[in-house]
């Protein structure tokens, strides 16, 4: 199907193939770590994190990430000590690829698309993260044209850390929401 695709916008002059390879590989060379970035500016600078939870494209823009490139609303959802987010797309595999880069191939499997949303605690546990009872889960659906990342709490003892240092810590994964960044 991409390549019919492909070779029909090509064929009706819509896209030339160095264009589409220009896309692809743009697509290709984002990584989490631009997400991560992104968490460890909002985890230092109070004002970057609530314009990134008003409007988490704009803040992102301003770090020269391409959102519109994407043509997709992205909504970020703050952990807390009582709330813990989780991202799925239920339908297919819409993700934050703008600044998360490919989505896992896990995310785009059918048994976590559909466990997400059922039994959210038992998708968390077999990626070993164990949540009291007293947090509430809540499970965030993406779609074609809004995608969700979480930001992750800070953890202790890392006040006063670089905005690198604090990066290290934060993984795909735990934008995700499936996991949590450790100190370690």
């Amino acid at each position: 199907l991409e390549i019919a695709v492909r070779e029909l916008l090509i064929e009706k002059n819509l896209l030339t193939a160095d264009e589409i390879r220009a896309m692809v590989e743009n697509i290709e060379s984002r990584t989490p770590e631009g997400g991560a970035r992104v968490v460890a500016k909002a985890w230092t600078d109070p004002a970057f994190k609530r314009w990134l939870l008003e409007d988490a494209t704009k803040a992102c823009e301003s770090m020269g990430f391409e959102m519109a490139l994407y043509d997709v609303t992205l909504t970020v959802v703050e952990n807390t000590p009582d709330v813990h987010n989780l991202v799925v797309c239920t339908l297919c595999s819409c993700y934050p690829s703008a600044i998360l880069g490919l989505p896992p191939t896990w995310y785009k499997s059918f048994a976590y698309r559909s466990r997400a949303v059922i039994e959210p605690r038992a998708v968390l546990s077999e990626f070993g993260l164990e949540l009291p009872e007293s947090v509430e889960v809540r499970v965030w659906d993406s779609s074609a044209e809004l995608r969700y990342m979480v930001l992750p709490m800070r953890p202790a003892g890392t006040e006063g850390w670089s905005e690198d240092k604090l990066a290290a810590l934060i993984t795909r994964d735990s934008m995700i929401g499936v996991t949590t960044p450790v100190v370690g």
